[in-house]
């Protein structure tokens, strides 16, 4: 067969060596065993699904993460809001009431020592964000 002549395409061609079938990997003629294709869609859709799982598991992770955040912006919001004469110092604990009139203070004092509308214990950390705490009575 000459170069520029037209080849079936059974005839697998090499410019230098003509027809050559010896090196191919798989049959080239029409009598050669079929080239079939494994079914990958089973490995797919177990994949995807562990995937999705993977991916449903952070997501929850984040969702619980972002709640706390959400909680912990709220708690601080309220204890900065609140009324209180006094520079507080970190770690030490202060407890946080409501007056009458639903305005709220922090003091020093704690609840068992007078007889306010108590609203929880808080403590200041080291990156100025007030924590709740319980306190021994």
């Amino acid at each position: 067969m000459e170069e520029n002549e037209e080849k079936p395409d059974l005839v697998v061609w090499d410019k230098e060596k003509g027809y050559y079938q010896k090196g191919l990997s798989y049959g080239s003629n029409v009598s050669a065993p079929a080239i079939n294709l494994e079914n990958v869609g089973g490995w797919k859709q177990s994949n995807a699904e562990l995937a999705n799982k993977n991916f449903k598991t952070k997501f929850d992770e984040l969702k619980e993460e972002y709640d706390k955040l959400i909680q912990e912006v709220q708690l601080n919001e309220l204890v900065y809001s609140a009324k209180y004469n006094f520079t507080p110092v970190m770690g030490q604990v202060y407890h946080l009431y409501s007056k009458t009139d639903d305005t709220l203070f922090l003091s020093m004092i704690s609840p068992d020592s007078w007889n306010q509308k108590y609203l929880g214990s808080f403590k200041l950390d080291a990156s100025h964000k007030w924590s709740k705490t319980e306190i021994n009575k």
